[in-house]
């Protein structure tokens, strides 16, 4: 045997017989799991159910569908355990994704593991229930994940107890409250937490100065934590951390520090809470930050051209702030940026689109709702410019389309709103991101058609197409099959509604409104309900009776299919529509009584039947009918009998003043886009008559409430119990034939801005009480037959001669006829016996104390409407 044979075998023994024997002596000596263990983590197995709809990541499987005695016995080789190799104590369990569905009660094997250093059962769902207090059991923990597993309730204090807990992740599980006890809690005995995740957990408290001393951290998520007060400036100082994020806490405040160039942040997250101040220039000595968003904050000034020092910058949001002046060239520099967001500032000056040019990874770029200027050149080529998948270039001063979209084909967001863009939409745009596009959006600009029409749009995936507030002309262009929110109202389109419309299966939003459309409607709209949310086809010339447009199981919210010359009777099918929250059927052709049965909707807020032709008595209310009305307008009709006054104490929603933040009524709707979240609302919208004028409201706030029974038949008395409806922003009852004295209970009606009750036969005098409606704008009784002294002072101080004329016997201010005290002689000319009977009030010896005035209009709340042509907003956040 020679000596390389020698040399090969010794090679051989070393490196391949020596080391799997050294393997098998470690295995050999390493202890299986305890047989309590075992017993534990099969008792934890068997008190859940295996279901795959409880976690949501792509690659979950069950890990505890192969844990079972025979076969692999020793419980330290099962899936997702981690033992111990000198004691064989259970010490790591990660049954993350792992399909586990029900609740944990305090006997499960789980709490009988004592040795675990590592838990993981993120991406379950347990049913919502608590966390346990026999968590406290676990008192090795260094490592706690339970995120996205369906938890609720109050977290309990023996979580804070857990010595060595460094990691604790609570993040997801909506309906989880970390209140008693609470964050500042938390931050004074978990001092060793390097990695804190409680988004979405509801904290509900001022935020703890104290976090400001967990020097350990590199990673704080407090995300929609409904946290509120001035953040700690000095946590952003914290020596080790990496990444924090605050967003959706819209009560957080506080500012930016300056930072050092020692810092370590890579990652910081402000978006959608009420930080202000400008950003410091020492923002760019953070070489290490990958990702910056302060979007739809409160920020202001000019961006800091430092910002171009910060090169790992990978997104950059700063929209829906209060940033002006020019864009800083510098941002132009960062190579690796795939998303800008500089939307709805005040940022002025011209963006060349070369700028552009070095942004090669740029994916998301959105620019709009400034006050600069987008210059584009047919000079830059195609090939040369970012390929995007989301663009928006709303309100850019675009005269055209940019000649750079046509070599675009990964978009799936584009907007070209409110510019200036004249003319037909080129031919190119249809064979444009076929593929991808999923929201097109080019509303409130000049276009005029198409250059080249297809019966179809060949978008196989479009989710969004808004063509609203143009010029366009011709027949309605019919979307593709996967449109969820079609636009097209303010045009000067005609012709039919054509029946393809009703291949639409998954359309939710559907808006014609403002055109000259005509013709009858499609009965087959009826069997949109099923996914339709939003139907508006007001203000054309539609004709015919209303087809049959709920069946059971409607999702429609809005019908406003007002300003037609529809008629016949309302379809009663309309009882299907349990989530219908605005019905407006005004200015039509529609003759019948009063459809007391829609009162069984649950959810109506706003009923308008103004300008049609119903008819007879409201009837008195068979069921506790319409709970949630708050606005409700029967004016320019043919009503008879008495006010409904059976109807007031059970509408609810008019009883109760609502001092809450102001919002407005809109359908809100979610869905994905490039992996985004994005939020699209419809704003709900009227038209009704306020403070005497016909008034359209774009926007309604949630909590108006409004009566106008005006220009109807109803007679009788006012009734005292219309005290009840508290809410009342608006009445109007006037035209018709009431009688009887004005009731002093109106003054109970506190938030009353306007009182219209001219044009009937009220009698006697304006109560004084009336002066106390401190919100009270407008205020009319003219031509009625009411006497005495107007009261005075306060709002009463504002009001013109016009509110009181055709009252004979009223006087003093504002009138020029004068009242006159007991003992005093009216002047000379003489009265005819109709004029005499007029002032037989003076006989009674009536004392009028003449108020002094007050401080004048008091200052009223906001009217919830605008004359912002656009009726919705995108939020990408």
């Amino acid at each position: 045997m020679g000596p390389l044979l020698h040399y090969s075998l010794l090679k051989y023994l070393l490196f391949v017989i020596l080391p799997h024997l050294l393997t098998q002596c470690v295995s050999s000596m390493q202890r299986p799991c305890l047989h309590s263990e075992r017993s534990a983590l099969l008792q934890l197995k068997e008190s859940f159910i295996l279901n795959r709809s409880a976690s949501s990541y792509s690659l979950a499987y069950a890990k505890v569908g192969s844990w079972k005695l025979e076969g692999q016995g020793d419980c330290c080789s099962w899936n997702g355990v981690e033992c111990d190799d000198n004691t064989g104590h259970v010490i790591g369990l990660d049954l993350s994704s792992s399909f586990l569905y029900g609740s944990i009660d305090s006997n499960n094997g789980l709490f009988q593991l004592h040795h675990l250093r590592r838990l993981n059962l993120s991406d379950n769902h347990f049913n919502y229930s608590k966390i346990l207090y026999a968590i406290g059991n676990l008192s090795r923990l260094s490592q706690l994940y339970l995120s996205f597993s369906r938890f609720s309730g109050q977290i309990p204090s023996q979580v804070l107890e857990l010595p060595k807990l460094v990691i604790l992740d609570l993040s997801g599980n909506i309906g989880l409250e970390l209140q008693n006890p609470s964050l500042k809690s938390l931050a004074k005995k978990l001092v060793n937490l390097k990695y804190l995740n409680l988004d979405e957990v509801n904290a509900s408290s001022t935020i703890p100065q104290n976090l400001a001393n967990l020097s350990y951290l590199t990673y704080l998520s407090l995300a929609n934590c409904e946290l509120r007060g001035e953040f700690p400036i000095k946590v952003f100082q914290l020596p080790n951390l990496q990444y924090l994020r605050v967003s959706y806490n819209p009560y957080l405040t506080g500012g930016l520090p300056e930072f050092h160039k020692n810092s370590s942040i890579e990652s910081l997250k402000l978006a959608n809470t009420g930080f202000s101040g400008q950003l410091p220039k020492s923002i760019g000595n953070l070489k290490s930050l990958s990702f910056l968003s302060v979007g739809n904050c409160l920020f202001s000034g000019r961006i800091p051209s430092s910002l171009g020092n910060v090169t790992q910058l990978i997104i950059l949001d700063l929209g829906v702030n209060k940033f002006w002046g020019s864009i800083p060239q510098s941002i132009f520099t960062l190579t690796n940026l795939e998303g800008l967001d500089l939307e709805d500032n005040q940022l002025s000056g011209a963006i060349k689109l070369e700028s552009l040019l070095n942004l090669k990874n740029l994916k998301s770029l959105q620019l709009s709702w400034n006050n600069f200027s987008l210059l584009t050149t047919s000079a830059v080529m195609n090939v040369t410019v970012p390929k995007f998948r989301w663009l928006t270039l709303g309100s850019c001063n675009l005269f055209e389309f940019p000649n750079f979209l046509s070599g675009q084909d990964e978009l799936e967001f584009l907007d070209l709103s409110r510019n200036k863009i004249y003319g037909l939409i080129p031919k190119w745009i249809w064979g444009f991101c076929a593929q991808t596009l999923q929201v097109l959006i080019l509303g409130g600009n000049f276009l005029t058609g198409f250059h080249q029409a297809t019966v179809v749009p060949p978008w196989t995936n479009l989710r969004i197409l808004d063509l609203g507030s143009n010029k366009l002309r011709g027949f309605l262009p019919i979307p593709p099959a996967s449109i969820y929110h079609y636009l097209v109202s303010g045009n000067l389109l005609t012709g039919e509604i054509p029946s393809m419309i009703c291949n639409l299966t998954s359309i939710t939003t559907f808006d014609l409104s403002h055109n000259n459309f005509s013709g009858t409607l499609p009965p087959c709209l009826g069997n949109l309900s099923s996914s339709l949310s939003v139907l508006n086809l007001q203000n054309n010339s539609f004709h015919g009776p209303i087809p049959q447009t709920c069946k059971k199981g409607s999702k429609l919210r809005m019908i406003d299919i007002s300003q037609n010359q529809l008629d016949g009777q309302i379809p009663r099918s309309l009882v299907n529509c349990n989530m219908l929250e605005i019905l407006n059927l005004g200015n039509n052709r529609i003759e019948d009584t009063f459809p007391s049965w829609l009162g069984r909707l649950p959810e109506l807020r706003i009923l308008i039947l103004r300008h049609n032709g119903f008819h007879g008595a409201i009837g008195k209310p068979k069921t506790k009918e319409f709970p949630k009305l708050q606005i409700f307008d029967l004016s320019f009709n043919k009503f008879t009998g008495h006010l409904p006054s059976r109807h007031f104490p059970i509408w609810k929603a008019m009883k109760v003043v609502d001092v809450g933040k102001l919002r407005y009524l809109q359908a809100n709707f979610s869905f994905k886009v490039t992996n985004y979240d994005w939020d699209f609302s419809f704003s709900y919208s009227m038209t009704m008559i306020n403070k005497g004028m016909e008034t359209e409201y774009y926007r309604i706030q949630e909590f108006l409430a409004a009566i106008d029974l005006s220009s109807n038949r109803f007679e009788g008395c006012i009734p005292e119990d219309i005290q009840i409806l508290k809410a009342i922003q608006f009445l109007n009852l006037s035209n018709n034939l009431l009688s009887g004295p004005i009731p002093s209970s109106l003054a109970s009606l506190t938030e009353l801005q306007s009182l219209d009750l001219s044009q009937n036969k009220l009698s006697g005098e304006i109560p004084q009480e009336l002066v106390e409606l401190t919100f009270l704008e407008f205020f009319n009784v003219s031509n009625n037959q009411l006497i005495g002294p107007i009261p005075q002072g306060k709002q009463f101080a504002t009001f013109e001669n016009n509110s009181f004329k055709g009252n004979p016997g009223l006087c003093g201010n504002p009138l020029s006829k004068k009242c006159y005290s007991e003992g005093s002689s009216p002047p000379p000319p003489s009265l005819s016996k109709k004029d005499r009977d007029s002032r037989s009030w003076l006989e009674f010896g009536w004392k009028v104390v003449l108020l002094g005035y007050g401080s004048g209009l008091v200052n009223g709340l906001v009217l919830g409407y605008s004359f912002n042509p656009m009726k919705h907003k995108w939020f990408v956040k």
